[in-house]
């Protein structure tokens, strides 16, 4: 009886072990091919003139938020955690990006006056 146990555990582990490696591989493509339509942009379509750097920008933006996303969600668990921890860490994480964003407008504000 416990040698049927044994094997239905063992069976168990390795059949979430394989789908736990499926979701890695399946971040890291996403990962690949976000991390590929960056390097796209930076090294084609910007010095070819095909998108403005001004608009280039928002989207590399944009784009390193779902990387940091996956990242974060995946690779560092966060994923998986209780609601609170997640509210934890991701409020703290939306104020410090606003005031980021607004100390970029006011350095911005103080450019143009000194012009």
């Amino acid at each position: 009886m416990s040698s049927e146990t044994t094997h239905a555990a063992h069976h168990e582990g390795e059949e979430h072990e394989s789908m736990t490696k499926k979701k890695i591989w399946s971040v890291f493509w996403i990962l690949l091919g976000i991390t590929t339509i960056e390097f796209i942009i930076a090294l084609y379509l910007v010095p070819h003139g095909i998108i403005p750097l001004k608009a280039a920008n928002p989207v590399y933006i944009i784009l390193t938020l779902f990387k940091a996303f996956y990242i974060i969600a995946y690779f560092m668990h966060l994923k998986f955690e209780r609601v609170g921890l997640i509210y934890a860490v991701v409020v703290p994480v939306l104020f410090i990006i606003g005031l980021i964003l607004v100390l970029t407008n006011e350095s911005h504000h103080w450019i143009d006056l000194r012009a």
